[in-house]
């Protein structure tokens, strides 16, 4: 017998509550307090539009010394029955390690037998298998020369969308630039942009975030690297992430299809010494009007 949405949906509740109970304190579950309500109220009411996906994140505690490994978790709503989508991350791994701690996690997820729920087993398995990548991160950090450690590189993407309208679109976007100490913009309507600077590693998480699982009018138009013997918080352009309200035209009814005003974006991008991403992002050269 096929196994419905709606008994998807209630089992991911029952694993929360489980997780809540494993992680009481304050901060060590991350979770949109609109997440759960949402979930409720679709499985109170027959039919309707699905919920958000619920997304959360785990602060792990690895090791003696209790270092940090946040594990993101986004849930397909047919999970358990499919996948979760799952990303560990800590500060102190580099882009490879944490590239290969997530190999092997997704690996290890998909040999479990489908239908079983299993963020608590990835929780397990990140506790039992971080603490080698911790340590070699740290060997690595030590054998490191000082001139090495001094350089750091600011990594800026230039990402244009078909449009940006959905407030649960927006709100993944900004919480996600806040949560990876990335400055820039996001440029809400139609056409829609977003400037992401910071960490390379930071900058391509977000990446990965808000693409997934499946935006396909969005693509990155334009990367930068800029170098330096300081800190890179020199080189940002932008000195938070920056919500961009300009003046619009079209029709805001159902489809809130209103296109932004590019004149205003155009001056805007040329104060912030970018004017030449305009004609990336749109093909032409901008100019304002006398």
């Amino acid at each position: 017998m096929a196994v419905t949405v709606r008994e998807c949906l209630e089992l991911q509740l029952l694993e929360v509550e489980m997780l809540l109970s494993m992680f009481p304190k304050r901060g060590e579950i991350t979770l949109d307090e609109d997440a759960v309500p949402s979930v409720q109220r679709y499985l109170r009411n027959a039919g309707g539009a699905l919920p958000p996906q619920l997304q959360y994140c785990i602060a792990i505690d690895v090791g003696e010394a209790k270092v940090k490994v946040d594990l993101q978790v986004l849930l397909p709503h047919m999970y358990p029955q499919v996948a979760p989508q799952l990303f560990a991350r800590s500060d102190v791994l580099h882009r490879q390690q944490q590239l290969q701690l997530n190999t092997q996690l997704t690996s290890h997820i998909s040999s479990l037998d489908s239908g079983d729920l299993c963020i608590c087993e990835a929780v397990q398995w990140v506790k039992d298998n971080s603490l080698s990548y911790l340590e070699n991160s740290k060997i690595s950090s030590e054998s490191t020369s000082k001139e090495d450690r001094v350089k750091e590189t600011l990594h800026r993407m230039w990402i244009y969308s078909h449009h940006i309208y959905r407030q649960e679109l927006r709100k993944k976007i900004f919480d996600c630039a806040k949560k990876l100490n990335l400055t820039g913009f996001c440029l809400t309507g139609k056409p829609g942009v977003i400037c992401v600077e910071g960490l390379r590693e930071n900058c391509e998480e977000f990446w990965h975030v808000i693409r997934y699982p499946n935006w396909k009018h969005i693509s990155c138009k334009h990367e930068e690297n800029i170098e330096t013997e300081g800190s890179i918080d020199n080189l940002r352009l932008f000195h938070g992430f920056e919500d961009l309200q300009f003046q619009a035209h079209g029709d805001y009814g159902l489809r809130n299809d209103y296109h932004m005003d590019l004149g205003q974006f155009l001056e805007f991008l040329k104060e912030h010494q970018s004017g030449h991403i305009f004609q990336i992002l749109f093909g032409v050269e901008g100019k304002l009007s006398d």
